[in-house]
């Protein structure tokens, strides 16, 4: 299963000039846990934050939102996998880095997604509830088979 078909292209995105008041608030607009920042039209990231990185980075050490720029916050050397990856290349990509969401890009580097560990665990699952279904299918054959023969 390749990453590009179950990544969500919708992705929010910042500057990394913004504010990081400017960040939550996008966040709370777009209904996310995380932005991915970008500082070129051909939109290729350079870096995450997270509501995480907020909390900890700014929140907690009593840190001025509105005088804080997102680069200064940000999770630089952005972590990223291709949308031709499969499906357990971006798990890979996740464990290795200790990261919940995977921006995605064409081979060209530009942003056409993002993955998160949900995405990852509803594809699996949607697998296996497949594979469920062929088993069952395939007893409920063997059931009809065996009753016919018995008569």
């Amino acid at each position: 299963m390749r990453i590009g078909d179950i990544c969500t292209a919708d992705v929010a995105c910042i500057s990394p000039r913004a504010t990081v008041q400017e960040a939550a608030a996008a966040m709370q607009r777009c209904h996310v846990g995380a932005l991915v920042v970008i500082v070129d039209p051909q939109r290729r990231p350079i870096g995450v934050v997270t509501d995480r990185d907020i909390v900890l980075k700014v929140v907690a050490k009593g840190i001025d939102a509105q005088a804080t720029s997102v680069a200064n916050v940000m999770s630089g050397g952005v972590v990223t996998c291709k949308e031709t990856h499969d499906l357990f290349e971006a798990i890979d990509r996740m464990k290795a880095n200790g990261i919940r969401r995977l921006p995605v890009t064409r081979e060209d580097g530009q942003l056409v997604g993002v993955v998160a560990a949900d995405d990852v665990l509803r594809a699996i699952t949607s697998q296996l509830h497949g594979l469920s279904d062929a088993m069952l299918q395939e007893q409920m054959r063997e059931m009809r088979l065996a009753g016919g023969m018995s008569g």
